[in-house]
């Protein structure tokens, strides 16, 4: 969105947690962000649905334990009512099942609760800007995971024209880096980078770069230690 008054973009963010004091205090920091602007807090999952539904933000911050409908839970609804809306698992699990089911679920990012409020608001602003949100160390435990649930005789499917440089990309992608990283690395434009990871979306019909990633290990496009 676009603040009328000074032309800057501003995200639109819902921040859905059962601990009242993390959330407002949460809230009350990201308030300062010229840039971001909280528009709902939801205490439980089915608040936070229903919110997102409402108020169609540009991020929602989930929790991932919540009553009534766990964060997962209330990502798929919000993914399935507001595909639009970007999701951010806000968590202190770092349990490799939690971020598989998340990344299913259709989150754009995993971030930890002992991440500084510095990295929570760009997290905010990647995630807004279509990008993913998994660090380095959340990235080797989702390959793993899927590491371990790829059988030794899965046949490897179809790498549907994947060109060398979209491999490149997706392979930077998996190391947890994000387009200006990966523009800096393969020396070519954020545009460029943003254009190969589109059409490698749309070759794979996936809908996110953590969903890609994912694919590529289960159907050993990568080639990964």
């Amino acid at each position: 969105m676009t603040d009328e008054s000074t032309g800057a973009g501003v995200v639109r963010v819902v921040i859905a947690d059962d601990q009242e004091l993390f959330r407002r205090g949460l809230t009350m920091l990201l308030s300062q962000e010229p840039d971001i602007q909280v528009v709902g807090e939801a205490a439980d999952g089915v608040a936070a649905t229903d919110m997102a539904v409402a108020l169609a933000p540009d991020v929602v911050l989930l929790d991932v334990r919540m009553p009534k409908r766990t964060g997962i839970e209330a990502c798929r609804a919000i993914k399935e009512a507001t595909p639009s809306a970007k999701v951010i698992m806000l968590t202190v699990s770092d349990e490799e099942v939690d971020l598989y089911e998340a990344v299913k679920g259709g989150a754009a990012g995993y971030m930890l609760k002992d991440s500084s409020i510095e990295e929570v608001a760009q997290g905010v602003r990647v995630v807004a800007e279509g990008q993913s949100l998994i660090s380095p160390s959340m990235a080797v435990k989702l390959i793993d995971e899927f590491k371990q649930m790829s059988r030794p005789d899965h046949q490897q499917g179809p790498r549907l024209r994947l060109t060398e440089r979209e491999l490149e990309v997706l392979r930077l992608v998996a190391k947890g880096m994000n387009n200006r990283e990966i523009a800096k690395v393969l020396f070519i434009s954020e545009n460029t980078v943003k254009n190969h990871v589109r059409n490698m979306l749309e070759k794979l019909q996936l809908h996110s770069r953590m969903e890609a990633v994912m694919y590529a290990v289960k159907e050993k496009i990568l080639e990964l230690p």
